[in-house]
């Protein structure tokens, strides 16, 4: 028992996902039969609707006229590996004004906001990487009952995920790239 104490301790696991084991007793069951070569462990995939209603802040909404030619539509299957984190050059040695940024975006693969969402049901997927930036999705543009037009961003606060956004008018930094399809 120690050693399992052990092993399990080397991959990760914590008091707490022990104790949900234990609360799980036919999961074990189901995990043994693994270990015996009975079953297979077969990995979930994480498939996002890219072109369902985003969640959508009060007196916000989403106007197909403001969206980016170039966003990402249709079916996407999540593998971190495939997601890239754009930042314009102008960024990368300052402050760029988010309406030029969103012109410069138009070329880019943007991921719609419908990612953030999952990737906040689904923290465990966000790469570890991304703590320390905002992360702009910019396949879903919004705008507020003033006419003001802003992004939503996954950022790592006060030792969680979550969501935050950016008003178009103002600067963009080095620390908050855009979430694209890398190519």
């Amino acid at each position: 028992m120690n050693q399992l104490a052990d092993a399990l301790e080397a991959a990760g696991y914590t008091p707490d996902d022990v104790t949900k084991m234990r609360s799980k007793p036919e999961e074990l069951t189901q995990f043994k039969a693994v270990l015996i070569g009975a079953s297979d462990i077969v990995a979930v995939k994480h498939v996002i609707d890219c072109d369902c209603q985003p969640f959508v802040p009060e007196n916000w909404e989403v106007c197909e006229d403001d969206q980016l030619a170039s966003r990402v539509t249709g079916q996407l299957e999540w593998d971190a590996a495939n997601i890239g984190l754009f930042l314009s050059d102008t960024q990368k040695s300052g402050r760029h004004e988010g309406n030029e940024l969103r012109k410069e975006l138009e070329s880019q693969p943007a991921l719609p906001a419908n990612l953030l969402d999952y990737l906040l049901e689904h923290p465990h997927l966000i790469p570890e990487e991304w703590k320390g930036k905002y992360v702009f999705f910019w396949g879903t543009i919004y705008r507020n009952s003033d006419g003001d037009l802003f992004v939503r961003c996954l950022g790592w606060r006060g030792g969680r995920w979550c969501w935050d956004f950016g008003w178009l008018g103002s600067g963009w930094r080095g620390s908050d790239p855009a979430a694209v399809l890398a190519s």
